[in-house]
């Protein structure tokens, strides 16, 4: 899977991916769709109704959903998008993003993508072909081991600065006319949001509107000025002939149109966003906040006078909220790595009275055996602090409930379902979604952010979300006497094996 971590990663660096094949187009699928209407923001909702001091929240639980909102922003979007991701994958999602992106360009609007340049999977000519559009602009953070590096160059940045290699961005927002931001654990890829044939993730967006759009745009202002994130013109070069952008444009756009690719059932539901939302409205998912805050690590995360270790913004935010709280906490996260300090937190809560439930992957679900390997050296530990751990089935039944995109509906089949949302409610009164997973990396070394919305009944609506996530049909419960591991397949179970020998630490 995509997130194996990156001292492993000597065979990814020295790879590249294959180049993708640009046949001549025989058939114009753009010219047979529909003109599309403009569209405004204010269709998703009357801003005069109101109070500008308040932030408007909808939690998007569905992949499909999640995408639609995405495509009918990216179409709505009159002056600006402001785009970054850990992920952009140059799949099936990925091209027809960029196609959204391409399109709004073309109609002036002004797009900036900064990516990270470890996952980036696309190649780097495409990249820049979207880059040399006047009115796109793609940055790529801490560009040390894959674009515009060879072999020798990739090892040598790992050999010689292991810890700026490991100092990635994890952040992930999508900013139009900074008026909407939606921000969560997803990443740009067909995994995300229900369209991969073989695994998928079980993941958590919030969409924002309104006061708390300001800190956002200000915390991707400050990543894109920052001198980690390098223009991508300035790492490669490419004659015009190379880039071959009138040919690559063409293609994006012939992909993007046609059926087989972007279903005419999927586009359907992207014109009746703005209806769909006036019905979460009407449903109480939107609220609107009086105090919701974006915290976002900086650019570096930290100085490196303590090693690999060194917190940030976020984990500061986050052990805060854990020290505060008084009744109850539940967390997702599809990593569950934990130091002295985070079990120290947890006793620390379960001693003065507060229930602790944790979701996490099972070996069976998982998509990272080293993050499950540092998990399973602790597990007996969390137990005996008197945290309740439940693991992700691979069958979990909720799937049918948040998996409800047009490959569902029009394909009987039942892919591996992993957990990756990254979320936690305290006291029933403050829900917590973004990107930190709970381990030593989101600690720090990676930048993450989180979106803390202190409303009851947000809150509540997510921890009951939660709390169904933990029943039998949905998660398997661990004890001391009991774990599932031994559910895996003998592969699997030799491959963690294998991973034994990983430091904790950096995981």
């Amino acid at each position: 899977m995509k997130h194996q971590f990156l001292f492993l990663l000597i065979v990814f660096l020295a790879c590249s991916s294959e180049k993708r094949q640009y046949e001549p187009i025989t058939e114009d699928y753009c010219a047979t769709l529909p003109m599309q209407s403009e569209k405004e923001l204010n269709q998703l909702m009357d801003f005069t109704k109101i109070d500008s001091t308040k932030t408007g929240v909808l939690v998007l639980e569905e992949g499909d959903v999640s995408m639609i909102f995405r495509a009918w922003l990216s179409e709505a979007a009159q002056e600006s998008i402001d785009i970054q991701y850990f992920i952009f994958s140059g799949d099936n999602v990925g091209l027809i993003a960029v196609d959204y992106l391409l399109r709004a360009a073309e109609r002036g609007v002004l797009v900036r993508l900064l990516v990270d340049d470890i996952m980036v999977e696309a190649d780097a000519d495409e990249l820049l072909a979207i880059d040399s559009h006047p009115n796109i602009e793609i940055k790529i953070y801490n560009p040390t081991a894959n674009i515009g590096k060879n072999l020798s160059s990739k090892v040598k940045s790992l050999a010689t600065d292991f810890r700026g290699v490991n100092q990635r961005m994890h952040n992930k927002t999508f900013t139009v006319d900074g008026k909407v931001i939606i921000t969560g654990g997803r990443n740009i890829a067909d995994e995300y949001f229900d369209y991969d044939h073989k695994y998928n993730f079980r993941d958590r967006d919030v969409m924002l509107v309104g006061e708390s759009v300001v800190d956002v745009t200000n915390s991707f202002s400050m990543f894109w000025e920052n001198d980690l994130s390098v223009p991508i013109a300035e790492l490669i070069s490419l004659s015009e002939a190379e880039k071959n952008t009138e040919v690559k444009f063409a293609y994006l756009h012939q992909y993007a149109c046609s059926p087989n690719n972007f279903w005419p059932e999927v586009r359907k539901n992207i014109e009746h966003v703005p209806a769909l939302f006036k019905q979460l409205h009407t449903a109480g998912q939107v609220a609107w906040v009086e105090d919701v805050s974006f915290v976002s690590d900086i650019p570096g995360k930290n100085d490196g006078s303590e090693g690999l270790g060194g917190g940030g913004a976020s984990t500061d935010a986050l052990i805060e909220l854990i020290t505060e709280a008084q009744h109850s906490i539940y967390i997702q996260t599809p990593y569950l790595v934990t130091t002295e300090l985070s079990q120290q937190l947890f006793k620390a809560a379960v001693d003065r009275g507060v229930k602790v439930k944790i979701l996490t992957n099972s070996l069976m679900s998982t998509d990272n055996l080293e993050a499950f390997s540092g998990y399973k050296r602790e597990r007996e530990t969390l137990l005996d602090i008197g945290i309740e751990i439940y693991e992700f089935r691979p069958d979990a039944a909720i799937r049918y409930e948040v998996m409800t995109g047009a490959l569902q509906r029009k394909i009987n089949f039942t892919p591996t379902f992993g957990l990756h949302a990254k979320s936690m409610v305290v006291d029933d009164e403050i829900a917590i979604i973004g990107t930190f997973n709970l381990d030593p990396r989101s600690a720090n070394l990676n930048t993450e952010c989180i979106a803390i919305i202190r409303d009851s009944t947000i809150a509540t609506n997510l921890s009951n979300t939660m709390l169904i996530e933990l029943q039998p049909e949905n998660a398997w419960q661990t004890t001391t006497e009991f774990n599932p591991d031994e559910y895996a397949s003998r592969s699997k179970r030799f491959q963690l094996w294998l991973r034994g020998v990983v430091p904790k630490s950096i995981l």
